[in-house]
């Protein structure tokens, strides 16, 4: 814990980002792009990995070693990446997250992923990961490739993405996750806006849906559907990170959610480990939006509820838990 707020961290991968690994230049581009988010959102006097020691083959007990033993996270979400287009293994291969998963199973919840451009077999996957697995959520990716051309895919496609969420319901999961904005690698920037997530959440509004990154850059248009839709939530991840190098564009972030879909509907992530989780963590906990833009603008402040509900309360909440359930099993 970090002072008395309960942590839980909604998205660590266990990535392989050997050269190998990588389906020629546009994995490649892919990673290094990751990298870059590293070197250039990690603050000075923290570690900051050369590319030779970043772009590897990261393993399990290193992620939990940065999570567990050097930030005060309580809980955290072992997230795969389906992209087997860009990867032999998908990048962070769900295997390994579900193995991450089974070493704390009191602390580490498993979410599956699957393509869904592959119909019958992504639903047999889903089946295979919450039965033999505890998958307890999905994270999806709208950008697959083909022979590293963008091959895009919609939240509200009835015949794509609907069967996806039409299984989840069947197996008793109700929480979705999308990657949105951020764009990597090959990506055009058109395929990681938020549009579709309009239908999905009109159409099935007994699933909960965590939009990644608060779609950046589309934090404007991310906003006008999270105060619309009650099942629709943003994640921190790769956002948080910009706290220390860049405070004031991460104030206006944080007063624009507040502003308009208040403290409930925001979960912190930390992405790492491309981002070691204690500095920001340490950030965020101090951290108050500057009072010129809350006259300004209206933003309300962040309050110390908001930064508890935030880092972990409110995920605790999607999968349904209670915190003081989760405080007394982990003996905090």
């Amino acid at each position: 814990m970090i002072d008395d707020a309960f942590v839980f961290d909604s998205v660590a991968h266990v990535f392989n980002f050997e050269a190998k690994n990588a389906f020629g230049k546009p994995g490649e581009m892919f990673s290094n792009h990751l990298y870059a988010f590293h070197n250039a959102l990690t603050p000075d006097g923290e570690t900051k990995l050369p590319p030779e020691e970043f772009l590897r083959q990261w393993t399990i007990e290193d992620i939990r070693r940065m999570v567990y033993e050097e930030s005060d996270t309580d809980m955290l979400v072992a997230m795969p990446l389906p992209l087997t287009d860009l990867y032999h293994d998908g990048l962070s291969p769900w295997t390994e997250c579900a193995e991450l998963a089974a070493r704390d199973p009191d602390r580490t919840v498993f979410w599956g992923t699957v393509n869904p451009l592959e119909g019958r077999k992504a639903l047999d996957l889903m089946e295979r990961q919450v039965g033999e697995f505890g998958a307890r959520a999905f994270k999806l990716y709208n950008v697959r490739y083909d022979y590293g051309s963008p091959y895009p895919w919609r939240m509200d496609d009835p015949r794509i993405a609907f069967p996806i969420f039409e299984k989840a319901r069947e197996l008793g999961v109700n929480l979705i996750g999308v990657h949105k904005g951020v764009p990597l690698g090959p990506q055009p920037i058109e395929h990681t806006q938020t549009w579709d997530m309009d239908g999905a959440a009109a159409n099935f509004p007994d699933i909960n849906f965590v939009i990644f990154h608060v779609g950046l850059p589309f934090l404007d248009e991310t906003c006008w559907q999270l105060i619309r839709y009650p099942n629709l939530y943003a994640s921190l991840a790769a956002t948080i990170n910009f706290v220390v190098r860049a405070p004031r564009m991460f104030a206006e972030i944080m007063g624009k959610l507040l502003f308009w879909c208040g403290e409930d509907k925001i979960i912190y992530g930390s992405e790492a480990p491309i981002f070691h989780p204690q500095w920001a963590l340490r950030a965020f906990k101090d951290f108050q939006i500057p009072q010129d833009l809350c006259d300004g603008y209206g933003y309300p402040q962040l309050t110390e509820q908001a930064k508890r509900k935030i880092l972990g309360e409110n995920l605790l909440r999607l999968h349904g838990m209670d915190v003081e359930d989760a405080r007394a099993r982990l003996g905090r």
